[in-house]
């Protein structure tokens, strides 16, 4: 059965931005969505933090081929390095605002960014059937150049989001119409 997963960036919950709307659409209908919330702040959150929860999921048989998986923010370059160093392939993997090796945002949240990183990103297009690639051109986090090159690494698909800024609550993004036809 088809499974979804919602997760958020840094310092980030499963209760923030357009999480909560995209939970109940994709519940709405009747499929199964998980928003779990992973170790955030210094000190908390780092790539083998945030693994130990993923791995949990997955040795529940949660992260398989029939899953797909939503990531905002940090998330999308944490989900491309779990799958890729676990091996594990799903479905599809819808990245919004994701980045790599991007350091300059400020000090906190480059402490907690920086394990996350990793050197193969285009590995991961060998564990997802589709990869499509949310960004705007705006963005006041990450360099829109540094998004669209994340992008063009690994996207079977890219979606620009005028003046989108990071596609969150603070740009208005309650809830994210346009990502629906991509579930």
């Amino acid at each position: 059965m088809d499974n979804y997963f919602i997760i958020h960036g840094s310092f980030g919950s499963p209760f923030g931005n357009w999480f909560p709307w995209l939970h109940d659409y994709i519940e709405a209908e009747g499929k199964e969505v998980y928003v779990p919330q992973f170790p955030v702040g210094v000190g908390y959150q780092n790539y083998n933090n945030w693994s130990k929860l993923l791995k949990y999921y997955r040795d529940l048989g949660l992260v398989n081929e029939n899953t797909t998986i939503v990531a905002h923010s940090i998330a999308p370059v944490f989900v491309s390095k779990f799958l890729t160093e676990n091996k594990i392939k799903v479905k599809k993997l819808i990245f919004v605002c994701g980045f790599n090796n991007y350091l300059g945002i400020n000090e906190e949240y480059d402490s907690v960014n920086e394990s996350m990183y990793f050197d193969n990103l285009e590995d991961v297009k060998n564990y997802a059937n589709e990869i499509i690639c949310f960004y705007s051109d705006n963005d006041p986090y990450v360099r829109y150049d540094v998004e669209k090159d994340f992008a063009g690494k690994i996207a079977t698909e890219q979606v620009v989001i005028p003046n989108g800024g990071h596609i969150n609550a603070e740009t208005g993004f309650k809830t994210f119409e346009d990502i629906i036809k991509y579930l």
